[in-house]
């Protein structure tokens, strides 16, 4: 205020009104030209890309023809694109919440620990990967055979502690043996054994891989009174020579074979094959029929198809959550760090346990933030295409398929259909619109409180 108009003068006038007026020009034009390169780009890479889509998909394949919503009806009638569909529903659903979960997990249990900063270092580091190199690791994580698949070598490996493996598979006899098929996978003597007179039991077709490393030279078991005693072995000459149903000196026994004596339908004793291929059974065995159960030779246990038909999308949703629950505990665990104490504290003093104070009280303040994690890993999820492509196999592809997937392939696959990919990336955009709005909603609210 003047002085004039302190005591009561008249206050002196302010810019005259086409000043402003003219000012205000100004910053709109000079504003408007700091945004014209973006306003111009962002026309360019995504409103035109948006329109042109959406006039390309009421076209046929060639683009000559108007096809009004048969593009549309296509992708609710084919089979291979209601895959897409279900799969891209079941990510959306499991991937984000599970992400979510183990990112809550494993923020509140870090900050009670020393080494907490080093973990949640190493659960971020998968987010410095590439989705193309991530793809490549479980790719080769998820390889059926054991000895390349590190899944499968532990489930493998899990199995074989608590399961019995297989000890020889694919071996047979020979028809001149003294054994035929017993039913079942199994092999029996043609004639019953008997007590003093040495038990023959030649096989054949044992891979070299799966003879026992500690296996040693067959030799002829020695009698025994009253017992049965005999030789199982691998009955092949290395180089050739030897003779069917002898004991040469270059053959292995077969080492941990079982060998039952069954009479009547019933097994009466069992015993195992040493080394060098000898066993014993008791005098009860004496005028029964050796049996070599058809467990000494079913195929040895390989594992789990990860990338077959019923497991694939489980198995890539897995490689995704291993690289976004580091994301996800991140950012919930610099909401974590806001939370008053005081509030913790009251609760405990309450008398509430700690997983009291986590549902009724941390879960609670997290909200805002578990919901940003939610909405965007929902929103990454409707567009994941680089792991689906490079984990899944050509023979499963079909089954693990996702909208961004059949987009490339409708676009630019073999028989590409132009009209059908936009239709499809159309859905797309249509499918992700309402999560946006309800994230921007959100922050909206956030930012008036």
């Amino acid at each position: 205020m003047t002085t004039a108009a302190a005591a009561g003068g008249p206050a002196s006038p302010g810019p005259p009104a086409d000043k402003r007026k003219s000012v205000t020009g100004t910053r709109k034009i000079v504003a408007a030209g700091f945004l014209l390169p973006a306003l111009v780009l962002l026309g360019a890479l995504v409103v035109y890309p948006i329109g042109y889509s959406l006039y390309r998909s009421f076209f046929d394949q060639s683009g000559s023809s108007f096809a009004g919503l048969d593009n549309y009806k296509e992708i609710f009638t084919e089979d291979t694109i209601l895959t897409a569909v279900k799969n891209n529903a079941i990510w959306v659903v499991v991937a984000p919440t599970v992400s979510t979960a183990l990112g809550l997990i494993f923020a509140v249990l870090t900050e009670r620990v020393r080494w907490g900063t080093a973990f949640k270092l190493i659960v971020f580091m998968p987010m410095a990967i590439s989705m193309l190199a991530a793809g490549i690791i479980f790719r080769l994580v998820y390889e059926k055979d054991p000895e390349r698949g590190v899944a499968n070598a532990v489930w493998v490996g899990v199995h074989d502690t608590f399961a019995e493996s297989a000890g020889f598979p694919k071996a047979h006899p020979m028809p001149v043996h003294p054994l035929r098929a017993g039913g079942g996978g199994s092999f029996v003597t043609k004639e019953p054994v008997s007590a003093g007179k040495e038990a023959l039991l030649p096989l054949v077709g044992v891979a070299p891989a799966k003879m026992p490393s500690d296996a040693k030279p067959a030799k002829p078991a020695k009698p025994a009174d009253g017992k049965i005693t005999g030789t199982a072995w691998l009955d092949f000459t290395k180089g050739g020579g030897g003779k069917p149903n002898s004991i040469d000196a270059k053959e292995l026994g077969l080492k941990g074979i079982k060998v039952e004596a069954v009479k009547d339908g019933k097994v009466v004793a069992s015993a195992r094959a040493a080394a060098d291929g000898t066993f014993t059974l008791p005098a009860s065995a004496d005028g029964a029929r050796l049996r070599l159960p058809a467990e000494n030779f079913r195929e040895p246990y390989n594992g789990v198809n990860w990338l077959g038909p019923s497991l694939v999308t489980p198995a890539i949703i897995g490689s995704y959550v291993w690289m976004w629950a580091g994301f996800a505990m991140v950012l919930i665990a610099a909401g974590l760090a806001s939370v008053p104490r005081e509030l913790l504290e009251a609760a405990r003093v309450d008398g509430a346990n700690e997983w009291q104070v986590f549902r009724r009280v941390t879960v609670p303040l997290l909200a805002p933030v578990l919901a940003v994690v939610l909405v965007t890993l929902m929103i990454n999820v409707l567009k994941i295409f680089d792991l689906v492509f490079i984990i899944a196999p050509g023979s499963a592809q079909d089954d693990a398929n996702v909208l961004a997937l059949q987009l490339y392939r409708s676009s630019f696959g073999t028989d590409s259909n132009l009209g059908l990919g936009s239709a499809i990336a159309v859905l797309l955009l249509l499918l992700v619109i309402p999560v946006m709005l309800f994230n921007i909603r959100r922050m909206r609210r956030e930012a008036r409180r």
